[in-house]
């Protein structure tokens, strides 16, 4: 897992580059990885921007690097 900050963000290698959600195919620069706190322990988010600018989350183990 990468380093955390102390707001919960993750410094992830691939923040603000091309991602692929391969649960959806979606695809989209990834702006975000968050830890969120639940009943059953620490859920990774990560937040995807696609062209269309509404932001969409999912599991961060979903992405990958988006190829051209």
């Amino acid at each position: 897992m990468n380093p955390v900050g102390s707001d919960g963000y993750e410094h992830h290698p691939l923040l603000y580059t091309r991602v692929r959600d391969i649960a959806s195919r979606g695809e989209g620069v990834l702006v975000a990885v968050t830890h969120e706190l639940h009943s059953h322990g620490t859920v990774r988010i990560a937040h995807i921007r696609p062209a269309s600018g509404v932001e969409r989350t999912t599991a961060a183990d979903n992405i990958q690097a988006a190829h051209p």
